[in-house]
């Protein structure tokens, strides 16, 4: 019922109306994100009763970490979810890119070649590569060459050319990136990954296969290592940490993939048998038995912004009514200014910081200037409710994350407003 806490929200009754139609149109969608999680939940459920985690496992430790049960314990119980034979999920993985740049440096040598078959890989592992130049610690650097392939405009990726240079080159690794970054695409389903890795384990059966998972988490049933990838990687402040890990990363895979990868995070002959950690682990173990939950309420919150979006004949991707594979929902405006006042209006409902102006700037690993409006209660973890975007044409705005699906249809409701303030000059 609309009443004046919506008015002090900046959220006008015509908003708080369409809203309230639009989701009533998306019975089926929303019935269908509830029996992913509903499966999800089952899986993560399952992990923690056969890894027979207990309240021992959230203790901190010291030193060299000798026998951490929580650390260990973790481990296990991400394997478990993950349905793999192995994994990873340390906070001393710093970042997404961070595990993904530990992963590529774990399974390649010196001569070897790493082979993107989804494209350019997102802003940040430009420079961890080195494919524009060899910048110092790059795998440019270390002798390691980079090939590309990029996906047709419809998305699939390019199955003769991937054979072709297989064949070719016998790389080492295989790389794909399954969200989209800032690239205007649909995230890879990991259906659709089945066949193509099927295909390069037959032509080179020594090649490893990475998959940067970030964003797709829990919003399939399965993940990509169940369809062929031997090793998958992503961030703890994304979906696996249900909004409360504050920080880490994870991969998770073959055992043989990730003992290698845990020999790069470490040190080789130590691998996992020490890394202390000093906070409680409570945190990790509850974001991950959270994760299919909050994974599911940022979903409904991208579903609902896409039918807006529609309804006002804007352009976004996906639709509404799209199967989705990443959390994340592409939104664009015409000019820069619209943009950043959609950036600005989503950082104004964010519970933290949310009296804050953001301005585009020039973050560390970006080609351009950035916008992001992340009001969180963990610094950068965009499965609370955020938004982003590159200042460069055409203007693109990544909205993602929402820990409850309430605060999301409270955000739709307050770009709506600002959306029907033709009087504001804002977004019209």
């Amino acid at each position: 019922m609309f009443n004046d806490t919506y008015l002090k929200l900046g959220i006008d009754r015509a908003a708080y109306d369409t809203i309230t139609e639009l989701e009533a149109s998306l019975g089926s969608e929303f019935a269908e994100i509830e029996r992913i999680e509903s499966a999800n939940s089952a899986k993560v459920l399952s992990a923690f009763l056969e890894n027979r985690i207990a309240a021992r496992h959230f203790a901190p430790s010291t030193g060299y970490g000798y026998d951490d049960d929580g650390r260990d314990g973790l481990d296990r119980v991400f394997a478990s979810a993950f349905q793999t034979e192995a994994a990873v999920a340390s906070p001393h993985l710093v970042s997404g890119t961070h595990a993904i740049f530990c992963v590529l440096s774990g399974l390649l040598l010196q001569g070897d070649t790493l082979l993107s078959i989804s494209g350019r890989p997102y802003d940040t592992l430009v420079d961890a590569i080195g494919i524009n130049f060899a910048i110092p610690g790059s795998l440019r650097e270390q002798n390691i060459n980079y090939k590309q392939i990029d996906l047709f405009e419809n998305g699939a990726f390019d199955y003769g050319a991937i054979m072709e240079t297989v064949e070719r080159l016998q790389p080492k690794l295989v790389y794909v990136q399954r969200s989209r970054g800032y690239a205007w695409r649909e995230a890879i389903l990991p259906e659709r990954m089945a066949e193509v890795f099927s295909a390069i384990k037959r032509i080179s059966p020594l090649t490893f296969i990475v998959v940067d998972n970030c964003y797709g988490e829990f919003v399939r049933e399965f993940e990509p290592t169940h369809y062929g990838a031997d090793i998958i990687v992503g961030s703890l402040i994304k979906n696996p940490g249900g909004g409360l890990a504050p920080t880490g990363g994870y991969f998770a895979g073959s055992r043989e993939a990730v003992e290698r990868v845990s020999a790069r995070l470490t040190v080789p002959g130590i691998g996992r048998e020490a890394g202390a950690y000093f906070g409680s682990y409570l945190p990790f173990y509850q974001g991950l038995f959270l994760a299919p939950h909050t994974v599911a309420q940022s979903l409904k919150t991208s579903v609902l912004f896409s039918r807006l979006f529609e309804q006002l004949g804007l352009e976004t991707m996906p639709s509404s009514s799209a199967l989705r594979s990443d959390i994340v929902q592409s939104l664009r405006f015409d000019s820069k200014v619209k943009l950043i006042e959609f950036c600005r209006c989503i950082q104004s409902v964010s519970p933290i910081d949310g009296f804050v102006v953001p301005e585009p700037y020039a973050m560390p690993g970006y080609n351009s200037d950035v916008i992001m409006a992340a009001g969180a209660f963990v610094q950068g973890s965009s499965i609370e409710l955020s938004a982003d975007a590159p200042i460069v044409e055409p203007y693109t705005a990544y909205l993602q994350g929402a820990l409850t699906y309430s605060h999301g249809r409270l955000a739709a409701m307050k770009v709506l407003t600002m959306l029907l303030d033709k009087g504001a000059g804002k977004l019209c």
